[in-house]
């Protein structure tokens, strides 16, 4: 650290601006300082950088040569930013090396690229080099060799959208796009196809309907995700569409809480029929009720959140129960400091290891908590899950088909919309069945799907012949309804096969074959990346290239038996490199194995599986061609 920088730390703690802090507070906001430089007296000479090199030079720090400086320019001493900067000036002074796109967050703060990116964008060309990573802060991807296009990923709290944002990104897509939007899962859109001219045409676009999508890629953190039916389902403990806004734009807010070490996931589940599927994310907030018997002065009666941290099922983990439980006005300011530390102490010389995962793997919860609690000014409140109510149960086909609402007369329905794809004739009449027959109201879904709620009972009627008008069907068609699938190599460079294209042919296959009674839910996600989530599917499928004599196809490794929630569990390996075209014949004989060998009609295609050995399983396989 330099002179100057040490001076401006001890500076901000010691003197007037530290008046009040605790020595753990002083502590903190003395890492926070570190590696920034008083700006300088006279305005618009250069400024220090952290690590002592004007703003946009080069250094030499520990092992690692040619480290670019800051390069933001102005008083970037004292930007809050500079919290990242330390960090990886620490990793580097312990001799570690950055990762590239360390180095390009830190050649170039990727939130001031509006102008640049403007510019290209009238020259008609893409981004090259470390430009593809970081215009992904701003939500376009370029996802070439996939296509040659922009995919725009947008950034909606909670899923919840009016009618008038979904009649305007049909306009988007259909002036700038390819003519469709995604819905994901993590309850947003992507709008895909988009041309080297036109990303500044549609980020203005968006903001000009209200929808500001700064980080919904890159290093950031992803769309901040609720319980879909907030505030309209009767089982609910507690609403958190309004936790999630108040993330969402905490997040908008706050310059640092842009380019952490990777991404990072947060949802918020509030008990009802629908889940969050927060066991899922970096940091999960479950709502949980303390009754009068197991209440105490530490911890009274009333609603909590049990605070889960380190999901990430695509590395096989879920988020495990920290022994902590939140107030709901707690939520964000502990979100916050759980962020901070992340940002400090998260690996930002290897991406396989940079998510907070891996800094809980090492540390573990209570040092972990610890430090998050230094940075609070409250003290964090323990409490043991055997002291709060079970959750109630998921209805896990509560995001399809109509429902009562907790406001009488009225009821949400869910759509059915097998991989998630949208017209944008779809996209107008979703929203203008909405407006006609609601409150212009929308709810996207983990689910690839949607809601519309606020329905008066006696228009129900009316609402299905409207759906079905549009393509599209409200009843839990068993398979359709229950499939999930990321955009696959027809949009993504690291996908291995057509997953959308192949997940809708294996749909066709079951229903001409299958019977079923019970909903399952299919995942096929196209990388290690596991957009599609395959480990938490009753069947999940991974795209991987299989030999096929001389050539290599697209084919798939199946799991069985995964669940979330209350049937929390990491799908197993059943098969290994199945072309594709065997896919489709072996989802079904799994299928018809469970109709013939459960336990009675009410067992679900999770218990059944999991009740058997992999062995079991491909031998009732076996069985149920014999029989057909």
């Amino acid at each position: 650290m330099s002179a100057t920088t040490n001076g401006f730390a001890n500076g901000a703690v010691n003197g007037s601006a530290g008046a009040g802090f605790s020595p753990e507070q002083q502590s903190y906001l003395q890492g926070f300082a570190l590696g920034a430089d008083v700006a300088r007296k006279v305005r618009g000479l250069p400024v220090l950088s952290a690590s002592g090199g004007p703003a946009g030079e080069t250094v030499t720090l520990g092992g690692q040569t040619t480290l670019p400086a800051p390069g933001a320019g102005g008083d970037y001493a004292a930007a809050p930013e500079m919290i990242h900067v330390a960090a990886q000036d620490r990793q580097v002074a312990a001799g570690g090396k950055l990762c590239n796109e360390e180095v390009a967050k830190r050649a170039k703060n990727p939130l001031d690229m509006w102008d640049e990116m403007a510019a290209r964008a009238a020259a008609g060309e893409f981004p090259k080099g470390s430009d593809v990573f970081l215009t992904k802060f701003h939500g376009m991807f370029y996802v070439a060799p996939a296509q040659d296009a922009y995919m725009c990923r947008l950034r909606i709290p909670g899923g919840h959208l009016s009618s008038y944002q979904l009649s305007g990104i049909a306009d988007l897509a259909e002036k700038y796009a390819g003519g469709y939007a995604d819905v994901t899962t993590r309850a947003n859109l992507q709008l895909r196809e988009i041309a080297a001219t036109d990303p500044i045409h549609v980020l203005m676009g968006l903001r000009d309907l209200g929808l500001i999508n700064l980080g919904a890629g890159g290093d950031n953190i992803r769309n901040v995700t609720a319980s879909p039916t907030s505030g309209v389902d009767p089982q609910e403990l507690i609403e958190t569409l309004p936790l999630a806004r108040e993330m969402h734009h905490h997040i908008l807010a706050h310059r640092e809480m842009y380019g952490l070490p990777r991404k990072f996931n947060i949802a918020f589940d509030g008990g009802g029929s629908i889940v969050a599927l927060e066991d899922t994310n970096d940091i999960g907030f479950t709502a949980v009720r303390v009754s009068e018997e197991n209440a105490d002065d530490a911890c009274p009666a009333g609603v909590y959140f049990q605070l889960t941290l380190g999901g990430i099922t695509g590395h096989e983990d879920f988020a495990r129960y920290t022994g902590v439980l939140v107030r709901p006005e707690e939520c964000l300011p502990v979100a916050a400091a759980i962020i901070r530390v992340f940002i400090e102490s998260g690996d930002r010389t290897d991406r396989k290891t940079a998510r907070l995962k891996y800094v809980l793997d090492d540390w573990g919860f209570d040092k972990y908590l610890e430090k998050v609690e230094k940075l609070l000014p409250f003290t964090l409140r323990r409490g043991a899950l055997d002291r709060c109510d079970p959750r109630p149960a998921e209805d896990r086909w509560g995001h399809i088909g109509f429902h009562q609402q907790s406001q009488p007369g009225q009821s949400f329905v869910g759509l059915s919309l097998p991989v998630g794809r949208l017209t944008v004739d779809q996209l107008r009449g979703i929203a203008a069945i909405a407006q006609r027959y609601g409150s212009g109201t929308i709810r996207l879904t983990v689910w690839q799907n949607l809601l519309i709620t606020d329905i008066a009972d006696d228009d129900i009627d009316a609402v299905k012949i409207e759906i079905e008008a549009l393509g599209l069907d409200w009843r839990a068609s068993s398979v359709r309804s229950g499939l999930v699938a990321c955009t696959g190599n027809a949009g993504c460079k690291y996908a291995a096969a057509d997953t959308k294209r192949h997940a809708m042919q294996i749909a066709a296959f079951v229903e001409e074959h299958v019977e079923l009674d019970q909903p399952v839910n299919v995942h096929l996600t196209g990388c290690h990346h596991s957009c599609a989530q395959h480990y938490i599917g009753d069947i999940g499928l991974i795209a991987t290239s299989v030999e096929d004599g001389d050539d290599m196809v697209e084919g798939y490794h199946l799991h069985v038996g995964g669940g979330y929630g209350q049937r929390q569990c990491l799908g197993r390996p059943l098969y290994h490199s199945l072309r594709f075209d065997e896919a489709p014949k072996i989802v079904a004989r799994l299928l018809e194995a469970y109709l013939a060998h459960r336990t009675d009609e009410q067992e679900q295609f999770v218990d059944f599986a999991n009740r058997h050995g992999v062995e079991q399983l491909r031998n009732l396989c076996d069985f149920a061609v014999e029989a057909a």
